[in-house]
């Protein structure tokens, strides 16, 4: 599966590691980490940016591409357990981040457009969420405005809470100019190096495909913090969303629309001013799940497909893909220094699905924090947030996420004692869990080759989970992701799965 965005899109060129110690070692060449090199290497710093894969090659590429301070119900679910001041931070972190990006994008060239954005209630039983996120956002400061039903929309619309002056753009031109614009402000890029440790004594050392690389300070960008001081891996929850782009004959909705009620639906039409292709041309998402807890991911993708013809008449599917974020269980990203790291060590996690805004804020943040950089007066919202309290809501979620992930634990381990070698070989993109000595292992066949992996992951031991829409092996625990030969994808594990062999017979034809 390959997004819309990156499907046609040339890689932007790296270089091979030099061996030299960088003030600034940023891991991660996503929106995060990009915005974070290019604001240091302008301050003057020497900046290198390590990837183990190409230049947003994970959420940054995958993303809808709406840059939008109206977030579904995310305003109001905040509000509900926290003051205003705290949303209002929430709001103003946003605006600066998109502010900057776009900003950054006209600058370098990369066309986007102003859109209104809608968070809309699918039924009536919505309404009283579009009522709540109306007033949580007018709050905030935000100058939303009430939308009534509109009969001439394809799709079911009952009341909707709507925002101007959004922003529709490709995520991955915006990203590849942020490395660009790094490279040109003296930063270097390195792709293919993965990073598999971090030690901070006496000074911070990564371990890497590459060998070892020093440098004064480091910045983990990756998603899921590649250590697992601060346990940020129970402090949020991995999650999965899925996004189909159509060919559609005639016109489409112009706006960027949110459901704030299930199943999520999201919408947005891409012209050549926003996106790689132009033409009449409509992308949909939703039916997010965390990560490995979905019994068919390759189903969520039908659905989608299927509501769409439903509701718009002769539209192809042209693209499919699937992206993964971190959610914090307070809905507020976690950004700043990774505890036990003598402040040597930045990280951000936690963007909840609006990386566009939120990557670009906690960058702003991280560069006003690293030592050596020039001081510019901190925005109020980066002292609120970063004082934030935890309430008993967020330990409420916070503690039926973690008792999930008990629960996940436990079942997998049994689930995968129930079925044991020999088995049939899967069919071509399936995978199963089976028991081989009472051990899990993951047997699939991808592209006409079956392979066998150990099927537990080395981050905690949960028992991985198949995902048949994108063939690989994911962690229904804390969302580490694997593909069909062990190596590793994403998340907070940091090696590879164990490559097993093949017993004779315990794979039978069919």
């Amino acid at each position: 599966m390959t997004s819309l965005w990156t499907r046609t899109a040339d890689p932007v060129q790296s270089q091979p590691w030099d061996g030299r110690r960088p003030d600034v070692v940023i891991v991660g060449a996503g929106i995060t980490g990009l915005s974070t090199a290019l604001l240091l290497a302008r301050a003057g710093r020497d900046v290198a940016v390590v990837d183990a894969g190409e230049v947003a090659h994970l959420a940054s590429g995958s993303n809808t591409g709406k840059l939008s301070l109206l977030q579904g119900s995310v305003l109001s679910t905040l509000r509900a357990h926290h003051p205003a001041s705290l949303v209002r931070a929430y709001v103003d972190a946003n605006r600066d981040g998109a502010q900057w990006l776009t900003a950054f994008a006209t600058e370098a060239g990369v066309p986007f457009t102003r859109r209104t954005a809608y968070s809309y209630a699918q039924s009536a039983a919505g309404g009283k969420t579009v009522a709540a996120e109306m007033e949580a956002a007018r709050e905030a400061g935000l100058p939303v405005h009430r939308m009534p039903p509109d009969p001439t929309l394809p799709f079911p619309v009952v009341d909707a809470v709507a925002l101007d002056d959004q922003v529709a753009i490709d995520p991955y031109a915006v990203t590849a100019a942020l490395a660009r614009a790094a490279v040109e402000a003296g930063a270097t890029l390195h792709t293919g190096i993965r990073v598999t440790g971090l030690r901070v004594v006496p000074h911070p050392v990564l371990e890497t495909s590459a060998g070892f690389i020093s440098a004064r300070d480091v910045v983990l960008a990756t998603g899921a913090p590649l250590t697992d001081r601060g346990l940020y891996f129970a402090k949020t929850r991995g999650l999965r969303s899925y996004a189909v782009a159509f060919d559609v004959d005639g016109e489409v909705p112009d706006g960027l629309y949110l459901s704030v009620d299930a199943p999520t639906r999201s919408l947005r039409s891409v012209t050549s001013s926003d996106g790689p292709d132009g033409g009449a041309r409509l992308v949909v998402g939703g039916n997010g799940h965390p990560v490995g807890r979905s019994s068919s991911p390759r189903a969520c993708v039908t659905d989608l497909i299927a509501w769409t013809r439903e509701h718009i008449p002769g539209a192809e599917p042209v693209a499919s893909w699937s992206a993964q974020d971190y959610e914090s269980h307070d809905l507020i990203p976690f950004v700043g220094v990774m505890p036990r790291t003598l402040g040597r060590v930045r990280f951000a996690t936690g963007f909840g699905k609006w990386g566009l805004s939120n990557g670009p804020a906690a960058a702003l943040r991280i560069a006003a924090e690293v030592p050596r950089t020039p001081r510019r007066e901190r925005p109020a919202w980066m002292n609120l947030i970063s004082r934030r309290f935890t309430v008993p809501a967020d330990l409420g979620r916070g503690g039926i996420e973690n008792l999930r992930v008990g629960w996940e634990a436990a079942s997998g381990w049994v689930g995968a004692q129930r079925r044991a070698v020999p088995v049939a070989r899967p069919a071509e993109g399936d995978g199963v869990v089976v028991n081989r000595a009472g051990h899990p292992v993951g047997v699939s066949t991808v592209q006409g080759v079956t392979r066998a992996v150990n099927a537990v992951c080395p981050h905690l031991g949960g028992v991985l989970a198949w995902n048949d829409a994108e063939g690989s092996w994911d962690c229904p625990l804390h969302a580490s992701r694997f593909t069909a030969a062990g190596l590793r994808i994403e998340g907070p594990a940091v090696c590879d799965l164990q490559r097993l062999p093949r017993v004779p017979g315990e794979v039978a034809a069919g």
